[in-house]
């Protein structure tokens, strides 16, 4: 899938660059329904499919395997599986984020933490992460340096308010 930008010109839009989208699909681990709420709000207008919002590790992985198995009514053309987790770290249950991260990393899927306390980046299996508070733009900024990482792009610079870890998940 590609993304384009577009500019308005004398009342005529016009082309001017597409790129590579890596992630398209976004699942939300929050629990508080206020910074769920607004996560997927963001998202969303950032460009982003929603797969779901969730508040626990077990409704997280429930999810991940839904996404995994595709169903008998789904055609080749209907996309599926998710390309990025955005987690807290404290999240409903006794699992942690940080327990979501390693069965991400399992499975392949990149993991960024939105969270007011980070990690260190040997504690976690994570890209990095979004330090709360934050507000549209800085998330918008650290999905576009998370899209940069998955590309391929060797050195990305870590948008203020983001912590990226030089780990790099396998696909």
């Amino acid at each position: 899938m590609r993304g384009h930008d577009y500019f308005l010109f004398e009342g005529q839009m016009m082309l001017f660059g597409t790129r590579e989208r890596h992630v398209k699909r976004i699942l939300i681990v929050e629990d508080e329904p206020l910074v769920a709420f607004d996560n997927e709000t963001m998202v969303a207008s950032a460009g982003y499919t929603v797969v779901a919002t969730v508040d626990s590790v077990r409704e997280a992985l429930a999810v991940l395997e839904r996404e995994a198995a595709p169903s008998a009514e789904e055609s080749e053309e209907v996309a599926g599986g998710i390309d990025l987790i955005l987690t807290d770290i404290q999240l409903t249950g006794k699992r942690s984020g940080i327990d979501l991260a390693a069965e991400a990393q399992a499975r392949g899927i990149p993991v960024l933490f939105a969270t007011a306390n980070p990690p260190e980046a040997s504690d976690c299996n994570a890209l990095g992460v979004l330090c709360k508070p934050y507000n549209e733009r800085r998330l918008k900024a650290a999905l576009k340096a998370v899209e940069q990482l998955l590309g391929g792009k060797a050195k990305v610079k870590a948008p203020d308010g983001v912590i990226l870890f030089e780990r790099r998940l396998a696909a």
